[in-house]
């Protein structure tokens, strides 16, 4: 009975030290998860800041250049892109390309500036992937027909 007794003793230890380890280990797991998550908010939001800054560039430059320069750009789209906008959140003529991305606070909007007037639809593209885009020059935007405007559309 005695033996019994130590056996179970030692069993009941194990299991205290167990489950105090574990109450130690659990918030640090949790905390790294949390840090985990924001790190890849951050690296999301980089990679989109890039991402619109080039399609602005490619911009400013084809509008620079006037009808009918056109350059095909190879964009990268990093996950979690909700949206892509052209122009403004209307996808009507503009001077921004606006990424919306899925954060864990809600959504997240990084905006790159061109002095050229932008529009187009890039709807298709807000999926994680690579894309071929025609940044396109035209005298007479086809959203806008008033205005003269640098189009981007995803080649198909």
């Amino acid at each position: 009975m005695e033996n019994r007794k130590m056996r179970l003793q030692s069993s009941f230890e194990l299991l205290v030290t167990l489950a105090f380890g574990l109450a130690i280990l659990m918030p640090l797991v949790i905390i790294a998860f949390i840090q985990l998550a924001s790190a890849n908010t951050s690296l999301t939001s980089i990679e989109s800041q890039q991402a619109s800054s080039k399609l602005a560039s490619i911009a400013t430059l084809v509008g620079s250049e006037g009808p009918p320069a056109m350059q095909l750009v190879l964009l990268q789209v990093p996950p979690n892109v909700r949206f892509i906008y052209v122009g403004n959140v209307n996808n009507t003529v503009g001077h921004e390309i606006i990424f919306v991305l899925n954060s864990p606070t809600g959504l997240s909007y990084v905006t790159s500036y061109t002095p050229v007037n932008v529009s187009g639809s890039l709807g298709g593209v807000a999926s994680t992937g690579t894309y071929l885009i025609n940044v396109t020059a035209y005298s007479s935007c086809p959203s806008n027909t008033n205005v003269p405007c640098v189009y981007m559309t995803p080649r198909v």
